[in-house]
């Protein structure tokens, strides 16, 4: 049988490392020593990867996908009279990258659905993804079984459980993928309406943001709320015994309103000359009365308002979590708090700050 020769250009960009280097090493008979040397790595990082691969073989999805990949390299011409060997061709079947990509952001965007999962039946060439509910199990989605096997090969979905239909479920890295792949979607769009610079893909990947209006001293603005940068986002995603949001998005705004005036508070003044308005006509450029230290006084009034507000107690819970960004486990024991009493203290001292600003709420 002619030799494939699996090499980092024989492959879509797709495919991860692992995965040529077990087909070189596995399908392609190459030493470690060589795939060490093209992919610029220790020949023992190979055989980890070789390893890591061939004990998830057990996975029918993931080994047909290796076989797929080992296919999907022709075979080389051994009838040259050099001997040199040609450069493979891949077969047009193969998926793309932009198949991958527009299938990535459908797919695992469902699976992140609650009592959602892959579910890929033998021999069937069509993938589904299902989500249990009450009346039963519901088809969501569908994909080809190639798409779920580069899935698999990038660890983006995990097998739960094996059988005549393996069920797959999703995997942190893929959701760090989903992440990626939305802000490159936001970044596309942002670019296309003439911004300079968007976010970075790692920024939207860490963080798990929700749109808000907040209510500042200069008026009302919209304004992204990233829960995974503070502890009210955790107790955000939790529920209550009626399945509501422990903390509504309100409380949640109400605190981060407070810790953005706490941050504003400890901005120090401006030590330089201020040229803002220096080449501006029809304005005056001499200092107006508010001195370079008004800025920050005000917002730490503003903050000493809001805890003078809540009260002792509260005002303490609210700027351990709130403002120190401290977990409730650590504000309970230094506060001396029994166990999980802190959620039930620091909801009920959102819900008073938040009438700090807004106002109290009518039945």
């Amino acid at each position: 049988m002619p030799a494939i020769a699996a090499s980092a250009t024989d492959f879509p960009d797709w495919v991860p490392r692992p995965a040529r280097l077990y087909v070189g090493h596995a399908c392609a008979g190459r030493s470690l020593r060589d795939l060490a040397r093209a992919e610029r790595c220790a020949p023992s990082t190979v055989l980890r990867h070789v390893r890591r691969l061939e004990a998830r073989r057990d996975d029918p999805l993931l080994d047909d996908a290796l076989d797929r990949l080992a296919e999907a390299v022709a075979p080389l011409d051994p009838t040259e009279e050099d001997g040199s060997m040609s450069a493979p061709t891949l077969r047009s079947d193969l998926v793309d990258d932009a198949t991958l990509a527009r299938e990535g952001r459908r797919i695992l965007r469902r699976l992140t659905e609650p009592g959602a999962f892959l579910a890929v039946g033998r021999g069937l060439h069509q993938a589904v993804v299902m989500r249990e509910t009450e009346a039963g199990l519901a088809r969501i989605a569908t994909l080809p079984r190639a798409v779920a096997q580069a899935f698999v090969l990038k660890d983006w979905v995990r097998c739960t459980h094996a059988g005549t239909v393996t069920r797959y479920a999703l995997t942190e890295p893929g959701r760090a993928a989903l992440a990626r792949m939305l802000s490159d979607k936001l970044r596309a769009k942002a670019a296309a309406r003439g911004m300079a610079e968007a976010a970075s893909p790692f920024l939207h990947q860490q963080g798990e943001r929700v749109a808000a209006t907040i209510d500042g001293p200069d008026g009302a603005m919209e304004a992204q709320v990233n829960l995974s940068e503070s502890p009210l986002g955790g107790l955000a995603r939790k529920r209550d015994r009626d399945g509501k949001p422990f903390l509504p998005l309100d409380l949640v705004v109400a605190g981060e309103r407070l810790r953005e005036e706490y941050e504003r508070a400890q901005m120090g003044p401006r030590v330089g000359q201020n040229w803002e308005r220096f080449l501006t006509a029809g304005c005056d450029a001499a200092p107006s009365g508010r001195g370079p230290c008004e800025g920050p006084s005000d917002a730490r009034r503003r903050v000493s308002e809001a805890l003078r507000a809540l009260g002792p107690g509260l005002a303490d819970v609210a700027l351990r979590v709130c403002c120190l960004l401290e977990g409730l486990e650590t504000a309970e024991k230094r506060m001396g708090w029994s166990a999980r009493s802190g959620k039930i203290v620091l909801r009920i001292a959102l819900q008073r700050l938040r009438d700090h600003y807004d106002g109290p709420r009518t039945a």
